[in-house]
């Protein structure tokens, strides 16, 4: 601990001029606070500067470009009609979400706190007459439109579109052995890691006798693998992209969360608690500042594919449908803008750096990548959380998106300026929703980051 010199104008200050002893005692017990703020600030961000691995990159220069330059037009954008709606199917059969189990004198607490986080986790499906209608007609426009591939949920008779801004991201409650399984799935059967691992493979046993660590939506300390030593960079980079994605999620989880709940009103906002126990570097045995850094190559990969769809969404014949052409027109511009800001980025992912090997390997490395976000989407509908499910479906599409356009980039760069020519690249309008919108959370958590920043630093 610092011990700061007190000047007597300081004691004045506080009215304690002549160093008595209670004065000492409050003015050491104040400059104590203040250096315990510093260090859980700096337990969480110590690695979290600097460079980062695998990129010519720093955090501070996204922490500026982010807050400065994207943030505000973006959030703008996601408010519009064409992106705030998308169409989901949270009802797989093959997934079938436990119900709460019934109230017993021995089980009261456990009961409550599963029907509090069910209806915490419950998506809010409302649509006026005016918005299905509206929905309908986007439907007959986007099938009469040439469509290059489709998602399962598009086309599923049981998909429904969902207002994402009647469903934020945010603190449900989702906790327990079913959701740190979720996570544990994702990571084993998808994930290119070493054999060694860094946490229990049963939490239950391990964490017997203690409290459960949070589930894996809300990032238990010990879900994530040691070092990446001795893998290749594309087995990192994807790697880094799901735990990127896995930070993402518990940071706006601790950054709305609920505070109060009463009968009259719903307190949400920042949980300083919860933030220190998926990140602190003591309490996560010092792989909570890596996934911070996670994010930012995250942030750095997705961003670097806003960059090189430009010119699909630049043609002529792109259009952000929802049948009133004034805002439709103004909607484009916004985006178009939007992507400029994002190529003129000056310290952009290298993405050649990727499947630069032998051919054949990286032609191989590639359809891996493609089965594995496939699998991972899958597991999602297994999430027992509707609202988690959500947003695990979407978010995982739009960086699925984001790694489609960065492996198209030659048809990308061939397609035909002249309207009524089909090009051999396409995106559906669900994936350009889910595009935008993950790049939305990534670009929020990045920006949250800085108000943990602050209010670690003040922590008493």
């Amino acid at each position: 601990m610092v011990i700061r010199v007190i000047s007597e104008r300081r004691l004045r200050n506080y009215g304690m001029a002549g160093g008595t002893v209670p004065g000492l005692l409050i003015l050491l017990l104040i400059n104590a606070r203040r250096t315990l703020g510093s260090s859980a600030a700096n337990r969480c961000f110590c690695q979290v500067a600097g460079s980062l691995d695998d990129c010519a990159c720093d955090v501070e220069t996204i922490d500026a470009f982010n807050s400065d330059k994207l943030f505000p037009g973006l959030q703008e954008l996601l408010s519009s009609d064409y992106f705030r709606f998308y169409k989901a199917n949270l009802n797989k059969p093959y997934c079938a979400v436990k119900p709460c189990p019934p109230y017993s004198s021995v089980a009261n607490e456990d009961a409550e706190e599963c029907e509090k986080a069910e209806k915490l986790g419950a998506v809010n499906s409302t649509l006026s007459k005016e918005t299905q209608q509206a929905l309908l007609e986007w439907n007959r426009h986007d099938d009469e439109a040439d469509r290059f591939c489709t998602a399962d949920d598009e086309d599923s008779p049981d998909s429904e579109y969902v207002d994402l801004l009647l469903n934020p991201e945010r603190f449900t409650g989702y906790k327990g052995p079913e959701a740190w399984q979720i996570w544990n799935s994702i990571y084993e059967e998808n994930c290119f890691k070493p054999h060694a691992v860094k946490r229990p493979l049963n939490p239950a046993a391990a964490y017997s006798g203690r409290e459960m660590p949070p589930g894996p939506f809300h990032h238990g300390a010990d879900v994530l693998m040691s070092p990446l030593s001795g893998l290749c960079v594309e087995k990192r980079a994807f790697y880094r992209l799901v735990s990127g994605l896995h930070t993402s999620i518990n940071v706006h989880l601790s950054a709305r969360y609920l505070l109060s709940d009463s009968w009259y009103e719903r307190k949400w906002g920042h949980n300083i608690t919860e933030f220190q126990q998926r990140f602190d570097e003591e309490l996560t045995e010092g792989e909570g500042p890596k996934r911070l850094r996670n994010l930012y190559f995250l942030y750095l990969i997705e961003l670097r594919a806003l960059a090189k769809a430009l010119p699909f969404f630049q043609r002529p014949s792109f259009q952000l449908f929802t049948g009133r052409p004034e805002e439709d027109g103004k909607n484009r511009r916004l985006l178009v803008e939007l992507l400029r800001v994002a190529k003129s980025f000056p310290l952009h992912f290298d993405e050649t750096s990727l499947f630069a090997g032998n051919r054949k390997e990286a032609m191989k490395l590639k359809e891996d990548f493609k089965l594995m976000f496939k699998n991972i989407s899958r597991i999602m509908d297994c999430v027992g959380c509707f609202k988690c499910r959500l947003w695990g479906k979407l978010q995982t599409q739009g960086l699925g998106t984001a790694l489609k356009i960065l492996f198209s980039e030659q048809q990308i760069e061939n397609l035909p300026r002249s309207q009524g020519t089909r090009g051999t690249f396409q995106l559906s309008r669900q994936e350009i929703v889910a595009l935008f919108n993950a790049f939305g959370r990534i670009s929020t958590s990045v920006r949250e980051l800085q108000n943990f920043r602050r209010l670690l630093a003040e922590v008493h």
